[in-house]
């Protein structure tokens, strides 16, 4: 039997089964520098990157912060016991309700009226273009303590308001006076100003989104308005959440400016306060601290809004905060726990 024979009849053996395939053998001065560069790896001792700089900056803000700290409760002209008598106070809390009410209300009229302009902006007519084009730049141009202004002397102009036909028949009259008041005046200031402002970020949301989404709809045979209440819109919430949050955080301490109008909110009570008991900077205080509560509420609202509008974008939701205290608490026992076993 020849050699080629041979090897043709030992690979069908092999492929059978009947005789084991031999292992190529690895040299001998391979394996041994092999092993060798695996114990010195072993030996090396693992050293973690310095950071100096980061200390650095570490230690020099941890000082800032307790020389703060050491000044706001070392300073007794902060009048802290003063802090605490009125934060609570019966007027503040009432003055307060009234920044709440202005802010929600100026909030639904603001972003009603900017969605409605921000459709009329998209809109195919000319003359719904125009008219929402010139409504945002009136009102992005002129200063929103003059637009309260105007609207609270708006009986000076108009002592008596009329619905009906133009250059026709009057249906009903009222007075100017019993309608426009300091709750109406400020309303109408804050929220036609923020109607201005949240047509743009609609706007901006739903021009966001993918052009495909209006083509799919439109093949689909959905109606145009159908596809901006039910398609367009919701996609476009990821883009406006967060910009319409931070607007109305603005528009909270917004209703501040009110105080012109001697309506009584929040930073016009506590004025009125100091006014009689001289105490300026307490009550300053009380302000902040009340409009510190309201920011942060609204910051917290807008995680969760965030998050729930990205359930469509994102296979994994970000953690909540409790979530993040809970991950921390847990890797931080984890951490004893081992120390603790190998001590």
């Amino acid at each position: 039997m020849s050699t080629l024979d041979l090897r043709h009849d030992d690979v069908h053996r092999r492929v059978a089964g009947v005789v084991p395939v031999p292992v190529a053998d690895v040299p001998r001065d391979a394996a041994t520098s092999a092993v060798s560069g695996r114990e010195e790896l072993e030996r090396l001792r693992v050293v973690p990157s310095r950071h100096p700089a980061r200390w650095v900056a570490t230690a020099a803000v941890a000082v800032l912060l307790a020389m703060v700290v050491s000044s706001l409760a070392t300073n007794e002209k902060w009048g802290w016991d003063v802090v605490t008598q009125y934060l609570t106070w019966p007027s503040v809390l009432e003055g307060l309700w009234g920044t709440i009410r202005l802010t929600a209300v100026a909030a639904v009229v603001g972003f009603g009226l900017g969605t409605v302009l921000a459709l009329m902006r998209l809109s195919r007519s000319p003359l719904l273009q125009s008219v929402a084009w010139a409504y945002v730049w009136v009102f992005r141009s002129v200063p929103l303590i003059l637009q309260l202004l105007l609207w609270y002397n708006l009986a000076y102009l108009y002592p008596t308001l009329t619905l009906g036909i133009p250059f026709g028949p009057a249906f009903t009259e009222f007075g100017t006076l019993d309608v426009v008041d300091k709750f109406g005046a400020a309303i109408l200031g804050l929220g036609l100003s923020q109607a201005a402002y949240s047509s743009e970020i609609v706007r901006a949301g739903i021009l966001g989104v993918d052009q495909g989404q209006h083509e799919a709809a439109a093949a689909l045979g959905i109606p145009r308005a159908r596809q901006q209440w039910r398609i367009v819109l919701p996609q476009a919430m990821r883009t406006i959440v967060p910009t319409s949050v931070n607007e109305v955080i603005g528009l909270v301490k917004g209703t501040s400016v009110v105080y012109v109008l001697a309506y009584g909110e929040l930073f016009y009570t506590v004025g009125v306060i100091y006014g009689r008991n001289l105490q300026v900077v307490p009550l300053l205080l009380v302000a902040g601290i009340w409009y510190l509560v309201l920011t942060t509420v609204l910051t917290v609202a807008q995680f969760y809004l965030e998050r729930y509008y990205a359930r469509g974008a994102l296979r994994t939701l970000p953690p909540t905060p409790l979530q993040r205290a809970r991950r921390a608490v847990r890797r931080s026992w984890t951490r004893l726990t081992a120390r603790g076993g190998a001590a």
